[in-house]
């Protein structure tokens, strides 16, 4: 028998969530459900299930480590009433088709669905309806989910008596695996609902209004509960998420909670101080420039911004002011430059050499 390490793919050094996880992933692949054509399946699952009941136990884990021997289960202080913890992982593996207790198959919530909306740059700050259409399973009208043509309905699996499970004997214990009969669903259906195929679904697809919320951003995720797909043997649908793509705005930019807008401002403005018109989410405003602002200067405006998601409250507006500086001069201009600079006779850079010592 291989070494159990090896069995499962992982380093003996391996956590116990590393040994669950490897433990998973294998039996999902080896299952002999999922591998019908392969007469090899049973056997790997099985020695995959031994080495995982060894090594997510820490005393048998360390008694195996210190013999370095497969754990072969009769005559090695095997206790059946330890078995309790691979039982539990086996159950969520396949989805709770039935438990070690052996009770009947229970009800599968329908699987989540995911989609995109793309938004306007208004529509993420105010909030607004979409129309979305989306593509997955439905409950099927013809048989109302049973999988069974109308009239008739699923009966007891005679070969489980309905737990959707059977059991093997592997020594002093046994495992527990979906019915091969009925696939671990508890019921057999001899006339499926010719719409659907006996799956209780149908493939469909949806024309549906959203309400998108104010202050979503580019990614965020709108949870619908319920408008996922539809559930099997009566199990409740799954949600709908709703990723929104928000389409850039000329003049605002998302900053956090917060947006920025860049404002241009003359070389006369930013020297002697002005009063500036400005955009807000709702018009425009007038914000008060000091006299010898500086290029990249931030003004903010709370409570201006959009909504937010994650609590009360508004973001704020930034507003921040750009010197704009002309790329060409008329003689007028370059001679009250000239003149400018004369007057104001200062060294820009003296701090730079001054702050290195130099000259």
């Amino acid at each position: 028998m291989a070494d159990h390490y090896e069995t499962l793919g992982v380093d003996r050094t391996a956590s116990a969530e590393e040994i669950k996880k490897a433990y998973r992933r294998l039996a999902r692949k080896n299952h002999p459900d999922q591998n019908p054509d392969d007469p090899k399946a049973e056997a790997r699952f099985k020695e995959i299930s031994q080495a995982y009941e060894v090594l997510s136990d820490a005393k048998k884990r360390k008694d195996y480590d210190r013999g370095g021997r497969p754990f072969a289960g009769a005559g090695q202080g095997f206790d059946p009433s330890q078995f309790g913890g691979f039982g539990d992982v086996f159950s969520n593996i396949f989805g709770g088709r039935g438990g070690r207790d052996g009770g009947p198959a229970s009800p599968r919530r329908g699987r989540d669905l995911e989609t995109e909306a793309r938004i306007g740059f208004d529509t993420a700050v105010r909030g607004g309806e979409v129309r979305l259409t989306v593509s997955g399973s439905d409950v099927c009208d013809d048989c109302s989910g049973s999988g069974a043509s109308k009239g008739t309905e699923p009966r007891s699996c005679s070969a489980c008596n309905g737990s959707g499970v059977q059991s093997q004997g592997q020594g002093l214990f046994s495992i527990s695996q979906p019915c091969g009969r009925c696939g671990g669903s508890g019921t057999v259906i001899s006339d499926p609902c010719k719409s659907c195929g006996g799956t209780g679904a149908r493939q469909r697809t949806r024309n549906m209004r959203v309400k998108i919320p104010a202050g979503v951003r580019d990614g965020s995720r709108i949870r619908l509960a319920g408008k996922g797909e539809a559930g099997v043997r009566g199990g409740g649908p799954g949600d709908l998420y709703v990723v929104t793509r928000v389409a850039p705005s000329p003049v605002f930019k998302r900053k956090g909670d917060n947006l920025e807008v860049e404002v241009p401002l003359t070389v006369a403005e930013a020297l002697l101080g002005a009063k500036v018109e400005v955009p807000t989410l709702d018009g425009r405003t007038k914000l008060k420039v000091p006299a010898g602002t500086a290029h990249g200067t931030v003004q903010r405006l709370r409570d201006a911004g959009p909504p937010k998601l994650a609590g009360k409250g508004r973001g704020s507006l930034h507003y921040r002011f750009v010197v704009d500086v002309p790329s060409e001069l008329t003689d007028s201009q370059r001679e009250a430059a000239e003149a400018l600079g004369k007057t104001l006779d200062v060294d820009p850079r003296a701090a730079l050499f001054a702050a290195v010592g130099g000259s």
